[in-house]
């Protein structure tokens, strides 16, 4: 939501602790994380789509990552504006010594945190902190890409391929709003809802409350439900409106 959208502004402190958080998840770096999704939302279900969900529950999920990108997902990512990644020196060194970030933040911390804290042992803290907790994470993740855009109602835009999936809203701490966030991915909570089934905004809103990240952005009430009665497929009722789900 911070360097994919530029959905909200974070100070320094806030943008080392995501980079942190994106090396300990070991899902790309950065720059080429938040620069492919930029291509996926441009050009979704295309072949520039690097995870194109027509090609299958397989290929959306997992497959993808088993070939080589097709060469309009680098053609087209060439073409995007970047400059705002370019010039976050979070983004460069995090790019630059990626490898590295990501044994210690998501292979060596979680392993030793257990044993050394409360005495669990090395081959069980590895086991289960590591790497099960790796495999989990990056199975829900792939989930928003697979499950999410087959599997769902489309109240916001029924001409395209994202849903709402709850079961992703639960997995992901709020991504399954998908079909939301394709249609206003400005908005910084990915959701109509607000705070509901949202960890994620909930964690957006603490950090702006500390002061470590401002100037969030977020679709009106009148353009979403404007939205919903052109394109929508009427899932939702013309009551579910932010302002009410944050009261």
């Amino acid at each position: 939501r911070l360097w994919s959208h530029r959905s909200y502004r974070a100070k320094l402190p806030l943008r080392v602790f995501l980079a942190a958080a994106n090396s300990m998840s070991f899902q790309n770096d950065i720059y080429e994380w938040a620069r492919d999704h930029r291509v996926h939302h441009m050009f979704s279900e295309t072949d520039a789509d690097p995870h194109n969900a027509t090609g299958g529950v397989f290929f959306a999920h997992i497959g993808w990552l088993f070939v080589r990108k097709h060469r309009d997902v680098i053609e087209k990512g060439k073409k995007l504006d970047v400059t705002d990644l370019l010039a976050d020196p979070v983004v460069q060194f995090q790019r630059k010594y990626y490898k590295t970030t990501v044994l210690i933040m998501c292979f060596l911390v979680p392993t030793v945190v257990p044993w050394y804290f409360w005495g669990e042992t090395l081959w069980i803290s590895y086991i289960l902190a590591s790497i099960l907790r790796y495999t989990v994470s990056l199975n829900v993740t792939w989930l928003v890409n697979s499950a999410a855009h087959m599997y769902g109602n489309r109240p916001y835009d029924q001409n395209i391929s994202p849903r709402e999936n709850r079961w992703v809203t639960f997995g992901a701490i709020g991504e399954g709003f998908h079909n939301f966030h394709h249609t206003f991915p400005f908005d910084y909570s990915a959701s109509e809802f607000g705070l509901r089934f949202n960890p994620t905004t909930c964690f957006i809103n603490l950090i702006c409350w500390m002061g470590l990240a401002s100037n969030r952005k977020k679709a009106s009430v009148e353009i979403i439900q404007a939205r919903k009665l052109r394109t929508g497929g009427g899932s939702y009722g013309a009551v579910n409106t932010r302002q009410e789900a944050e009261t």
